[in-house]
């Protein structure tokens, strides 16, 4: 679903996701695009911040409390970090700054569908930890010292792999391809969010931390600093 009120930027989206294999459908207004997306039946849907009838922000946000985890990419004009950071705490996947190409679009959305959030594999696996840090991969909850962390979905997907690899740097192309199936530098600082704002769920609080930077450029998940 592409939900955007610029009717000519609109109809480019359209015929470029099509002409890339995508089926799409546009929506120009907030609050018809939260019915749309309630209702389901989309694979993603990308969103523009500033909408008639709801802001994307806002929109996101009443999804995820209902508990839709339908892929979102958030696009703005602004592209400023605080902008960047509200979408993402809203439960936001991705974002794009416009301008962007159509095939960068398309290569993202077909990227978030592939991982689209999947459920753990059947490996008998159940549970992820490391000191007081758990994560149930069937239920896909997370606890620091018994209390439940708030995380979105992406949130979640980013500590199981960032668990996998305990003790292990982690680099953002590993990251990229882990969590968001990016095989590509996309040219800007999503992990960097993310780990932003996973580092303050996490280690806010907490004497030990655990969630560290390394070479200011690299991430790395232990007990203690690297």
């Amino acid at each position: 679903l592409i939900v955007e009120d610029e009717k000519r930027m609109a109809s480019l989206l359209l015929d470029g996701l099509r002409d890339q294999g995508l089926a799409a459908e546009v929506c120009g207004r907030g609050d018809e695009a939260l019915e749309l997306l309630r209702m389901g039946g989309f694979d993603a849907a990308v969103l523009d911040i500033m909408l008639p009838g709801r802001d994307g922000i806002s929109i996101t946000k009443e999804l995820r409390a209902w508990g839709n985890q339908v892929p979102i990419l958030m696009v703005s004009a602004l592209g400023s970090v605080d902008e960047r950071v509200a979408g993402i705490e809203a439960g936001a996947d991705d974002y794009l700054a416009k301008p962007f190409s159509v095939k960068e679009l398309a290569a993202r959305l077909k990227a978030l569908g592939r991982r689209s959030l999947k459920m753990p594999q059947q490996t008998g696996e159940h549970m992820l930890s490391l000191a007081d840090l758990t994560l149930d991969l069937h239920r896909r909850e997370a606890r620091r010292g018994g209390e439940r962390l708030n995380l979105s979905a992406r949130e979640t997907l980013l500590l199981e792999v960032l668990l996998r690899h305990t003790g292990h740097i982690c680099g953002r192309r590993l990251l990229l391809e882990e969590v968001w199936e990016y095989h590509f530098d996309q040219g800007s600082n999503l992990v960097d969010v993310f780990i932003r704002r996973l580092r303050q769920k996490l280690d806010i609080g907490h004497e030990l931390k655990l969630l560290h930077t390394v070479r200011g450029a690299d991430y790395v998940l232990q007990e203690g600093a690297p």
